[in-house]
């Protein structure tokens, strides 16, 4: 029973993960209604370039530990954030008002190009950040097993679920969230209206792209690096999880990557891991056919 515990309790740090993410990628579909990885993309790119900074710093200038960390924050915001406006304006906006599966095209193209800038300015090393905050907080206590987690990871998800409250409230209640909700139900109707449609479209990718170079900052920090490989295999695992809880609401959208992040925790600890992506890819595209609502066209 502790065992089963401590992996339910493991899970909480990947569901707000996921749910983050797909709260970001629901953010920037809603005004799109194209499917893109480049959310994914740019997650695992900040991480990347947040681990090469903080190596430059830390190994060729011998500077404390809290200065490189912030110099390779503040170079992974710089540098995603400019990624993610070229992206925006020059890739998706013109894609986005073309066939459908350009979009797609398009975002496979951005994930190629940035995992081989951050291969190629590591010079393909993997770089390694030293461990932080990782001692163990005990929770509870169950027949003698501590069930626990690290203070990072009660740092991350702390973070994560402040991050999510701030921008729902934010959509809520600023003016333009209610912009971006008019943009999301019909775009004509709000640029009838007076709204511009376009500025909506660049302003919520930036959003997005800005609350995934967050996460993929926490998740460095946490697992210590981030894999070459990772822009793929997110890309298409933030397009299931917004898929998962639906597209119209970025908290349905997060739920539905929190239920995903759980089941994939519980399938690393008692099912064999090298079957774990391709389980859950097959049980999400199950789960989404199952529940496709659109109708074809008599």
């Amino acid at each position: 029973m502790a065992y089963v515990l401590q992996q339910a309790v493991n899970g909480i740090p990947v569901a707000a993960l996921y749910a983050l993410l797909a709260f970001a990628y629901a953010i920037a579909f809603a005004v799109t209604r194209r499917a893109d990885i480049t959310i994914g993309a740019l997650f695992a790119f900040s991480g990347q370039v947040f681990a090469l900074f903080f190596y430059i710093a830390w190994q060729r200038y011998w500077l404390i530990l809290e200065l490189c960390l912030a110099i390779g924050a503040a170079a992974a915001f710089l540098y995603t954030g400019l990624a993610a406006r070229l992206i925006g304006r020059h890739v998706l906006l013109p894609l986005s008002r073309s066939e459908p599966h350009a979009v797609i095209v398009g975002g496979y193209a951005v994930m190629i190009v940035l995992m081989e800038v951050a291969r190629l300015a590591s010079e393909t090393r993997s770089i390694w950040l030293p461990p932080l905050l990782g001692t163990p907080l005990a929770l509870m206590s169950v027949g003698g097993f501590p069930i626990t987690l690290t203070v990072m990871q009660v740092f991350n998800i702390a973070l994560m679920l402040v991050l999510l409250a701030l921008v729902t409230l934010w959509l809520a209640r600023a003016s333009w969230g209610r912009r971006w909700q008019a943009v999301r139900d019909d775009p004509l109707a709000a640029e009838l209206l007076g709204v511009d449609s376009r500025a909506v479209f660049l302003q919520a990718y930036a959003g997005a792209a800005l609350i995934a170079t967050f996460a993929g900052l926490l998740m460095t920090s946490y697992y210590g690096t981030m894999d070459f490989g990772a822009g793929l295999m997110f890309g298409l695992k933030v397009v299931m999880l917004g898929a998962l809880g639906g597209y119209a609401s970025p908290l349905k959208s997060a739920a539905g990557g929190a239920a995903l992040g759980f089941a994939e925790t519980l399938w690393t600890a008692f099912g064999p891991l090298a079957l774990r992506d391709i389980v859950m890819f097959s049980v999400l595209i199950y789960i989404l056919v199952l529940t496709r609502r659109e109708q074809l066209a008599p």
